[in-house]
Formats: C-alpha cells, structure tokens, sequence
C-alpha cells in the first residue's frame, strides 16, 4: 500500500507538472497576440528559450537554494529512492519558470534576447529560490518568527506572491530600465496606440493559462491525500469574479476581458485552500478590477510602457493576493482560519522589496555592462527580422 500511494502521489504531481508546463504556451499566445505582427516570432522563441535555460538553471543550483536536494547522483540512486523528488522538482520548475514567462511580456518590442536568458538564469538559479524556500521550505526560520510574532506564518498556498508577484515586481524595474517602446509617448504629450495584433491568438493563450491553472492551484497540494475540492471551486470562482469585473470596468474591451480571469487566478493562489467560494468571488472580483483601472493608470498617466500589463497583473494582483488570503481566509469570514493578516502584510512587503531591489540589481548590471535594448534599427525592423531573420508572416519575404 506504501508503494501504491507513493506511485499515485507521482502520477498526481505529474499530471500537475504537464498542466503547468502547458501553461507556458498560454503564455507564449498571450504575448503573441498582444505585440504587433513584427515581434511574433520572438515572443514565441523567447518563451521556450527561457523555459530551457530555467530548467538548467533551477537544476544546477536553484531547487538546492530552496529546498536543500541537489541532483548530482548517479541515475540508480535518484531512481531508487527520489522518484517522488524528481517529479516534484518539474513541478515546482514549473512555477519556477513563470518568472522570466511573466517578465518577457514586460519587456516585450524592443529587448535583446541574449541578456534577457542571462537575467533568466540568474533569477530562477539565485534569485526566485531564495524566497520560495523562506515562504516553502522555512528556510532561516524567518516563519517561524512569523508564526512566533503573529500566531501563523506566512501562507501563499500556490504561489499569488512567491510567484506572480515576485515576477511582476522584477519586471518593473527592468520595464523603466528598458524604456517606452520608440513612439509609444510622444514629446507632444500624445500616446501612440500599439494595438494588440491578434485578438484570437491573445484569447487563444488566456484560456491556455486560465485551464492550466487548475493544475496551478489544485495539485500545489503535492500529494494525492491532501487534495482539496475547495481549491478548485474557489479558482473557478476567482476566474469569474476577474473576468466580469474585467467586462464592466473595461467596458467590454477583449483585451482587459482575457486577462480578467488571469487577475482572479493570480489573486487567488495564495487563499485558495482557505476561502469560502464567496471570499474567493470578491478577492477575484477585486483584481480584476484592480488590473483594468492600473494598466490604464500606469499605461496613460504614469507612461509605464508594461506591453502585457504584468506588473498591474501579477504583481499587483499578486500583492493583493496575499494580503486577501489574511482577510478572507479568516474564520471571521467564512474561511477556515489558520491564518493572520500581519504576517500576510509582512510576507508580502517583504517580497515586494525584495524582489524590486533584485530586479533593479540584475538588470541594472546587465544594462550598464552588455546592454538591454535593441538598436533603434532593430526595434524599428522588429525583433523577428533583427533577431530571428524571419518573419511570423510569409508575405514580406516572398512578395517583390
């Protein structure tokens, strides 16, 4: 019986690790169909590239930082008594991924690719796992001081801060760093629309990531025994609370409509095994609101040029995440307890800081050493042409 549960609990995170990893086309399809037709290709060769060297990255030495497992064995060893280990460490690559997926769509238009998958494989090698093994594993026994101080540690169930608001976080200061795309924000004060190029490829990779994501949350459990429905009925819930929240305050904009369940989703990872299904409604309903009047703040007013709105979607939302966890995951209203609003403000202002610093650190350097932008040339041609030398579109190579 041993053995059969420890072989359904592999299954179980599989499944799970396959789900996630699809999640990461939803990603590639998002960026897709939302930059103009010139930079389809990178969007695309960005996201597998970055899942590539991440897998590399997290292997070496980012699943060691967190979780203390180091790989360097020999094959009958890691068979014979890591099979659960191996499986759990594509899972939680995974998520480990979402990182640089999240950042790319910040920086999407007019970033070089090389210091781009240097940044990848310092933030998921060094960077990411540092938090994810305080919040995951208990690493320097910081929530234990949580627990100690506020009678409950930390919680971020599935990852609305140690994931998507860590990533958003990063991605702010690598988008100022970077710059408006060139006619974005005009001297005279006008803004120059980048329509998205392809509604059905945007919609195409929300519903990737938004089916994904039940994988996100629901097998965040790690083990067949602790699986809970109420994970799943509360990201349904999330889902819907984003998306039409999203349709009213966007006024029935495709693009904010996509992304409202993506908002909801984010917001709830971190609750998710602890609100009731009408806590989990309102926190979606929240970000999904939250992410409409912010891109359009930080986009219009602010002149932040965050091509995909990731630092309003994940991190934001992300932030919002975890602080809702501490109000609707109380017992008070209606969840199931366990959980304290002060340690969720210290969690998650501790990875806000921690996460603009780096982000300002990694790609401060690489700006100042090797560069981050493309040559007004190359931004001009586009990133297919000047990177890849071929277009997502046949007609401008084959028509004279």
């Amino acid at each position: 019986m041993e053995q059969f549960k420890t072989s359904a609990d592999v299954v179980f995170v599989l499944l799970g690790a396959i789900m996630v990893l699809a999640m990461h086309g939803g990603f590639a399809f998002l960026e897709l169909g939302t930059v103009r037709k010139k930079n389809q290709v990178n969007a695309l060769v960005k996201i597998i590239a970055d899942f590539a060297v991440s897998t590399v990255a997290y292997f070496l030495v980012g699943y060691w930082i967190a979780y203390g497992t180091s790989f360097f064995a020999g094959a009958q060893e890691l068979a014979a008594s890591s099979g659960y280990q191996l499986v759990k460490f594509f899972f939680l690559l995974t998520f480990a991924a979402a990182i640089p997926a999240i950042i790319s769509g910040g920086i999407a238009e007019r970033s070089r690719f090389g210091p781009q998958l240097i940044a990848t494989f310092v933030l998921v090698g060094l960077v990411y796992p540092f938090y994810e093994g305080i919040v995951w594993n208990g690493n320097f026994g910081i929530q234990d001081w949580l627990k100690q101080s506020f009678g409950a540690s930390f919680h971020d169930f599935a990852g609305s801060v140690v994931v998507h608001a860590m990533g958003g976080w990063i991605a702010l200061p690598a988008v100022l760093l970077l710059g408006a795309r060139r006619g974005r924000y005009q001297k005279s004060g006008a803004i120059s629309a980048h329509p998205p190029s392809s509604i059905p490829f945007l919609a195409l990779g929300a519903w990737m990531l938004t089916v994904g994501w039940f994988g996100f949350n629901v097998m965040s459990a790690q083990r067949m025994d602790a699986v809970n429905g109420l994970v799943a009925i509360n990201s349904l819930m999330a889902m819907a609370g984003g998306t039409l929240a999203a349709l009213a305050a966007g006024r029935n904009d495709p693009g904010f409509v996509h992304n409202g369940p993506l908002a909801g989703l984010v917001a709830v990872c971190a609750g998710s095994d602890l609100m009731h299904p009408i806590g989990a409604f309102v926190t979606g309903a929240v970000a999904g609101g939250m992410f409409v009047y912010l891109f359009t703040l930080a986009q219009n007013r602010w002149k932040i040029d965050d091509v995909l709105g990731v630092w309003p979607l994940h991190g934001l939302c992300g932030a919002w995440g975890g602080i809702a966890a501490g109000i609707f995951g109380s017992a008070a209203l209606g969840g199931l307890g366990g959980v304290s609003l002060g340690a969720q403000l210290i969690g998650t202002g501790g990875a806000i800081v921690f996460a603009v610093a780096c982000g300002v650190l990694v790609y401060g350097l690489l700006r100042a050493a090797i560069g981050l932008r493309l040559e007004p040339e190359d931004e001009f041609a586009g990133a297919d042409l000047s990177i890849h030398k071929i277009s997502a579109t046949a007609e401008r190579e084959t028509s004279w």
